[in-house]
């Protein structure tokens, strides 16, 4: 469009050159709306708008999008009236409410400023979750910026999971949410089925304003608080998981083939006489990756075969939205939350011994120094010859137990080859410089009343870590493929420190003098080099977690970064689509850059951050039930006395990690001793004013369990010389 065309209002716009650079029909600019808009000095309805700048009848739907765009990103504000306001002219900030357990709460800006701090009368007004204006009223004797409510602009819980509560003939049902800090007053018509202390789930029917609490109905009733499985019925509803698979989904999944039909296997390559097998868990139930490793020359080559879930599940479909819903499967103790259907979960795309399946393989050509020099990506039709466990593998490949099989005997030099191939690796990934954090991991064996029995640690074996080298080999090539193709998809992201965290850590260290290297930009070689050297401290388990938690947390994202931690320069997730969903769209972009188109989901960014939401969603809910459940395995051991280290501090005490239980529980700061304890977040300790006593990450104590609470999940501990 030529500018002439344009009235002299829209030519009137600053910006005007950009925005025809970038859409063939322009509209106003986001920064003339806001002159626009500046100059009024009042609200602006979305007529008188309209009327301003000159909008035409074809243009008013992409005015509104523009507009709810610059919403979302807090440039504008909407009154009661609807009308268009500046935040800075209305002294009023935009922002999610996040509720805190004791009451108070803070208003998270839109625009990614500081944290208001709301007054517990604040809150009475909204519910955690919510979006609100806020009114900056001053600072509290912290020096916080303090706020009031002024307007709640979307209501955030319509259904909330929690006990029921009965006082003086009112019906209360208490949120498990602990950040939802009000009551919920129950209707009579749904209050007389209910008993005090069930869980029940309601459906608020009237959002709490200054004057009165929220009003709902209850619409579900789960059961008693101490029944089998309770606790992940709570985490689904509270962490709002999809559990239930769509009436459309599940009809999808009843129209797919019982196994491969011949069209199936149509351009693809066969690789049934390939001896690929599979190496899991001893419980494991999908499984969706198979490997194949043998010696060629100086170096090796490695094939690893992913299930092609994007065969069965196509964009756009039922299956498809299901699994974009949920981003991931949930796996709590003796429970899976899946993202497909058990059709394709434990069917079709479960790669399952001495059946056809079909699968996205990666083929790689190995060097004698761990480097990848060659691969080559294709759709197969494969079979798996064997399903092996982990124990099983180690075993044999430290030779304390025999095949007793002849399958398995005919498995042997593969599985020589693949250990071979993964010492390569393993010494590739020293000299590269990846982060190798030691943690210890646990599980959790229950008794015939589906409660704990006792916890116990994982050990990793070698077998672990040649399955975990041969999927980060392939997660490689399927981003390095992708960046080479300019085919967009979702990287996993991983990045360095903040410069707060950096300084922080360095503050840290000083105290141990020594030290981190890389200055300011600290590469993760220099992380390891300083893990390798601390290794044999009594200390270490101390400065490793510290280390650790200056790090931030893995990502989805379609820019890449790189991955900090395992020191690459692209990396992605590709081994996985039956239980990830960005694994599922990376291997659409491989489809799509093999055919030479272009595979467009949506907005990648979004997705992407969608994605790392149902992530953290999923860690948060099964963090949840196995809190629950070790806070019902120690009812019992009330009184007892546990040795224990101190595995996080905080300003209201000290987290410690029991020995031989594997529970944390909390030391509150007034148990700490007859004085006035100071934190130090710096330091990870509190100290004591007077005594100068000090109580330090990573320190050891004797405690004495004193309270093991099922309604708030709290575990708190005394010091066991009192």
């Amino acid at each position: 469009m030529s500018i002439s065309k344009l009235s002299a209002i829209r030519r009137a716009d600053p910006f005007l050159e950009r925005e025809l650079k970038t859409y063939e029909q322009p509209l106003p600019s986001r920064e003339y709306i806001l002159q626009i808009l500046e100059e009024q000095g009042k609200p602006v309805s979305f007529d008188a708008l309209c009327a301003l700048l000159d909008i035409r009848a074809h243009e008013l739907e992409l005015l509104q999008r523009r507009l709810r765009a610059m919403e979302r990103e807090a440039q504008l504000l909407r009154n009661r009236k609807g009308s268009f306001i500046l935040p800075e002219r209305a002294s009023l900030i935009a922002g999610r409410i996040e509720g805190h357990p004791d009451g108070y709460g803070c208003l998270v800006p839109d625009d990614a400023g500081e944290d208001l701090c709301l007054e517990a009368r604040q809150m009475s007004k909204g519910l955690h979750g919510d979006r609100a204006l806020v009114r900056v009223v001053g600072v509290d004797r912290r020096g916080r910026r303090e706020g009031v409510i002024v307007e709640v602009l979307e209501r955030a819980n319509s259904r909330v999971v929690g006990r029921v509560l009965v006082e003086h003939g009112i019906t209360l049902v208490v949120p498990e949410n602990r950040r939802i800090n009000q009551d919920i007053l129950v209707t009579p018509d749904s209050r007389s089925a209910v008993r005090s202390g069930e869980v029940v789930t309601v459906e608020i029917i009237e959002q709490p304003d200054r004057h009165s609490k929220p009003i709902g109905r209850i619409v579900e009733v789960l059961g008693n608080y101490a029944d089998p499985g309770m606790e992940i019925e709570i985490a689904l509803r509270k962490h709002e998981l999809p559990f239930e698979f769509s009436s459309s989904a599940l009809a999808e999944a009843a129209q797919l083939p019982e196994g491969l039909r011949p069209s199936d296997a149509e351009g693809r390559k066969d690789l049934r006489a390939l001896p690929l097998l599979t190496i899991d868990g001893e419980t494991a139930r999908d499984f969706d990756d198979a490997v194949f490793a043998e010696r060629k020359g100086a170096g090796w080559r490695l094939v690893v075969a992913i299930a092609d879930v994007s065969h069965y599940v196509r964009p756009g479909t039922a299956l498809d939205k299901e699994a974009s819903e949920r981003g991931n499967s949930v796996y709590f103790p003796r429970r899976v939350i899946p993202m497909l259907p058990e059709k394709l979960s434990n069917g079709l795309c479960s790669l399952n011994p001495d059946v056809d399946r079909l699968a996205m393989v990666c083929d790689m050509q190995i060097d004698g120094s761990g480097a990848v020099t060659d691969y080559t990506f294709h759709e197969a039709i494969f079979r798996s010859h064997a399903r092996l466990t982990y124990d099983q593998v180690w075993s044999w490949l430290a030779g304390t137990a025999q095949p007793e099989s002849e399958v398995h005997r005919r498995l042997q030099p593969q599985l020589q080859a693949l250990y071979a191939l993964f010492k390569v690796l393993s010494e590739a990934r020293g000299k590269r410089g990846a982060i190798d954090f030691e943690t210890i991991e646990t599980m959790m064996l229950f008794n015939e009343q589906g409660k704990i029995d006792r916890i116990v640690p994982v050990h990793r074996n070698d077998a672990h870590r040649v399955i975990e080298e041969c999927m980060l080999a392939a997660n490689v090539c399927a981003s390095g493929f992708l960046q080479a193709k300019r085919q967009p998809c979702l990287y996993r992201i991983h990045e360095g420190p903040t410069p707060e965290k950096l300084g922080a850590l360095r503050n840290f260290l000083k105290e141990f003098a020594i030290g981190l290297g890389g200055g300011d930009d600290p590469s993760a070689s220099d992380y390891a080099e300083l893990l390798e050297s601390i290794k044999d401290r009594p200390d270490a388990q101390l400065l490793q977690t510290v280390m650790l938690r200056s790090l931030r947390q893995a990502q989805y994202s379609p820019d890449n970064v790189g991955h900090f931690g395992l020191s690459y320069e692209h990396y992605t997730h590709f081994t996985s689509p039956i239980r990830r969903y960005p694994d599922l769209l990376v291997h659409r972009s491989i489809k799509a850059a093999l055919a030479g188109t272009t595979y467009a989901p949506g907005k990648w960014a979004e997705i992407g951050m969608h994605c790392s939401q149902t992530e953290r969603r999923a860690d948060e809910a099964t963090r949840d039930v196995t809190n629950w459940l070790k806070c019902y395995y120690m009812r019992d051991r009330i009184g007892e006395t546990f040795a224990g280290t101190i595995a996080a501090v905080v300003p209201f005490g000290a987290f410690v990690a029991l020995d031989e239980v594997y529970v944390e529980g909390l030391v509150h700061v007034s148990e700490l001793g007859e004085d006035y304890f100071q934190y130090d977040s710096v330091r990870h300790q509190m100290l004591g004013e007077r005594s100068g006593k000090r109580y330090r990450l990573g320190d050891r104590l004797q405690v004495k369990l004193v309270k093991a609470d099922l309604e708030t999940g709290r575990i708190d501990f005394v010091l066991a010389d009192g």
